[in-house]
């Protein structure tokens, strides 16, 4: 590999091998090579005259590429498409005359591009369901570890560790409905020609509507789809691609929302990602130990939410039936965001596979603010010992702005419950029961135990092979 240009890391450093060879040279030009072959079958098939020595010449060399061939007659023809045409054509001497027949380059181009998007969203539906089932086993073992709640990132009632691991979970099981509403709904272009009007197919079956309509469908069916897009220009309807995008711009929302999560969780010394034996959190400050992993997440979360805003607009400026402005930006735009997202679930697995909880820091942290949490309890406990309430509301409310006022103003501890244990009004009330952090987090567990039953075990039963596939060489 070259030192001299610019390498893309979402190759070189994040993404897997996997979802990188979806989008390779070989895999794009071999597609568009089972593409071609599948048309002249199936075009042999309907009557055209297309020999078997020529399909088996063809057959004989659909992933033996000459590359810097075909570089050679595209730098000629300035034509990627047609370059390939007659790179193919020098090999197959026989089919060249065949090859390409009645289609426009649309045909190879879009219809290999619906196959890398089918083929990348398998995976990121693969990666997604192993992470939501490491989600869910973390939320069972911590389902009722007591913590302080947050909201506007403010002490808030508490919750427990595995409930907020749920809400994590849950964001990305929304997440998996619509990676799998695109696999469902995924459509090939099909045989359209020029302008999606069929004509030189038409042509080519001397004006027999219902054999043009029938090779679409052979040639659908021999790529393994089982719908067309029912009507196309020379493309097809950008519109599938800002879906699809859409659909991996929320994952990444969700990867990193749970990754700015953990990072805050890990300033605060609650929760910590994994951290290698030998791994240096800085180069200056030796004693760090920094989230890298999530913030590398986050990262990459960001790039491939960045990505949706461009594939709207190439779809609300196809002009007429196809313009090639979309060509470049496709190009970056669709594999970038698909590798961007791969990463993240990487990092999302492998951050989850090995995360550490510290219950002693998490209950140190709830303990400060639970005074003020228990409030109250506190009051019901007053007037249940005959006190009214009107007045106790008063008398907590005063001394919790004067404990609230030590501890920011003097840094000392949080001593609500023994000012009121020293007045009058709270005489003879047992209020250090009142301090059990387990009172506070409602029905936290039986919700964690709910959704792990109800939500995720429905989809380890569907994905129960994924689930029990050898664990992948990550990169982290």
């Amino acid at each position: 590999m070259t030192k001299d240009i610019y390498e893309n890391p979402l190759i070189s450093r994040y993404a897997s091998q996997e979802m990188g060879a979806i989008w390779s040279a070989q895999t794009k030009h071999s597609t568009w090579r089972r593409l071609w072959l599948a048309l002249a079958e199936s075009q042999q098939q309907l009557g055209l005259d297309i020999s078997d020595a020529q399909l088996a010449e063809m057959r004989a060399t659909l992933d033996d590429i000459d590359f810097d061939l075909a570089a050679k007659f595209e730098l000629e023809r300035r034509h990627d498409v047609m370059a390939h045409v007659e790179t193919w054509g020098e090999q197959c001497p026989a089919a060249k005359p065949i090859i390409h027949l009645g289609a426009t380059s649309c045909y190879v181009t879009d219809n290999s591009e619906l196959l890398q998007i089918r083929d990348s969203l398998l995976v990121t539906q693969r990666r997604l369901v192993q992470v939501i089932d490491q989600l869910a086993r973390f939320a069972a073992e911590y389902r009722d570890i007591p913590c302080l709640g947050f909201t506007h990132l403010q002490a808030a009632q508490p919750t427990t560790v595995g409930k907020r691991a749920t809400l994590w979970c849950w964001d990305l099981l929304l997440d998996l409905e619509e990676i799998e509403h695109r696999l469902a709904t995924i459509r090939f272009r099909g045989v359209k020609g020029t302008t999606g009007t069929q004509a030189t197919f038409l042509s080519l079956f001397n004006g027999d509507h219902s054999m043009v309509e029938k090779l679409d469908q052979l040639v659908t069916q021999k790529m393994g789809f089982d719908k067309r897009h029912a009507v196309t220009g020379q493309t097809y309807s950008r519109k599938f691609d800002s879906q699809v995008m859409a659909s991996l711009n929320g994952l990444a929302q969700s990867c990193h929302k749970a990754g700015s999560d953990i990072r805050i969780l890990q300033h605060r010394k609650e929760l910590e990602e994994p951290f290698g034996k030998k791994q240096i959190g800085s180069s200056a400050m030796a004693y760090k130990r920094n989230p890298m992993r999530s913030e590398r997440m986050c990262a990459l979360a960001r790039f491939a939410m960045s990505q949706q805003a461009g594939t709207d607009a190439t779809m609300a400026t196809q002009w007429m039936e196809r313009t090639l402005d979309d060509s470049a930006i496709r190009r970056l735009a669709v594999p970038q965001a698909f590798l961007a997202v791969d990463a993240c679930l990487i990092l999302y697995r492998n951050i989850t596979d090995g995360m550490v909880v510290y219950p002693k820091t998490i209950e140190k942290h709830l303990n400060e603010e639970l005074p003020f949490m228990a409030t109250e309890e506190i009051l019901m406990a007053g007037v249940q010992a005959g006190g009214d309430r009107q007045d106790l509301h008063e008398v907590i409310r005063v001394h919790s702005q004067a404990a609230a006022a030590e501890v920011k103003q003097n840094a000392m501890p949080n001593d609500l419950i023994s000012r009121l244990q020293q007045d009058p009004a709270f005489a003879g009330i047992d209020l250090t029961s009142t301090l059990d952090a387990k009172k506070y987090i409602g029905r936290a567990p039986e919700q964690v135990d709910a959704f792990v039953a109800d939500c995720v075990e429905p989809i380890r039963s569907r994905y129960a092979d994924v689930l029990n596939a050898a664990t992948e060489d990550l990169r982290v």
